[in-house]
C-alpha cells in the first residue's frame, strides 16, 4: 500500500444542527430548502419518539434528548429542537440545558422561543394558533405563548394525535383553519404549531391574502436559528401586502 500526502482543509460554513423527532416527516426537507448547502452545514439528528404524540410519549422524549444530542458532529454554532408541543411540556430551559450539555454548540433554541422572539420582533400582540394535534397536547402551546406575553384570544386544532397522519394533512386544510381564525378575530398574526405540518408553501400566500404575517413553527425556528448564527433570514415572502 502506498501512502498518499493530503492536505486538510477548513470548513468555515456556519454550522446548524437539528435534532428531529423519530417520525417528524417535514421539517429536515424544509430545512434543506431553507438552508443551501452553500450557505451553512446542516446536520440531523433523531430523537426516539411514539407513533402518538402525547403527554406521556413526550415525557419519554426528554429522557432521550441528551442522547440524539450527543450524535451530532459538533461544534456548532446553534442546535434545535425540532418539537413545538415537546419543549412546550419539557420547558425551553430544561430543553437546552438537555442538548448543551450533551453537544458542544453556542446556542440552543426550539421552535416555541423562536416563535417568541418572532412575535416580538414583528410586534404581533394577539395571535390565532392552529394545531394538528389533541387538547392535552394543543392547549399548553396556548398558554405558553401568553405566558410569554402573547395573547391568544383563539385556536383550531384537528384534534390528531398520530404523527403520520399529521405529515399527511393537506395543506389546502391548514389554510381553510387560517382563513377562519383570521376572519372571526381580530389577530395581528397567526401561528402554525408543528414541525410536521407541511406549511412552508402557504406561508407567503396566506400572508400576502390576509394581510398579516402567518408564521409556523419550522419557519420560525429557521428564523431564529439563523439570526442566533449571524445569517440572514432564510425565508421571505412573509410581510402582508400593502398593496
Amino acid at each position: 500500500m502506498t501512502v498518499f500526502p493530503y492536505v486538510l482543509e477548513e470548513d468555515h460554513l456556519p454550522r446548524l444542527g437539528l435534532i428531529v423527532l423519530q417520525v417528524d416527516e417535514t421539517i429536515e426537507q424544509d430545512f434543506r430548502r431553507l438552508f443551501p448547502p452553500d450557505s451553512v452545514r446542516l446536520h440531523v439528528s433523531r430523537v426516539p419518539s411514539g407513533a402518538e404524540l402525547t403527554p406521556d410519549t413526550i415525557a419519554t422524549m426528554e429522557t432521550s434528548l441528551p442522547a440524539a444530542a450527543s450524535l451530532l458532529p459538533g461544534p456548532f454554532d446553534v442546535v434545535g429542537y425540532a418539537c413545538t408541543s415537546g419543549t412546550t411540556l419539557i420547558g425551553a430551559e430544561r430543553v437546552r440545558e438537555l442538548v448543551a450539555g450533551a453537544t458542544k454548540t453556542r446556542a440552543v433554541t426550539d421552535p416555541l422561543s423562536a416563535a417568541l422572539a418572532h412575535c416580538r420582533a414583528l410586534r404581533l400582540g394577539r395571535i390565532g394558533i392552529v394545531s394538528p394535534y389533541i387538547a392535552s397536547v394543543a392547549e399548553p402551546i396556548r398558554a405558553a405563548f401568553e405566558a410569554g406575553g402573547v395573547a391568544v384570544p383563539d385556536t383550531l386544532s384537528f384534534g390528531e394525535e398520530i404523527e403520520a397522519r399529521v405529515a399527511r394533512i393537506a395543506p389546502a386544510s391548514i389554510s381553510e383553519a387560517v382563513r377562519d381564525l383570521a376572519r372571526r378575530n381580530q389577530l395581528d398574526g397567526i401561528f402554525l404549531s408543528c414541525t410536521n405540518l407541511r406549511t412552508l408553501d402557504i406561508l407567503g400566500p396566506l400572508t400576502r391574502e390576509l394581510g398579516l404575517p402567518v408564521l409556523s413553527s419550522n419557519q420560525c425556528l429557521a428564523w431564529h436559528m439563523a439570526k442566533l448564527a449571524g445569517l440572514p433570514p432564510p425565508l421571505d415572502g412573509q410581510k402582508p401586502s400593502t398593496g
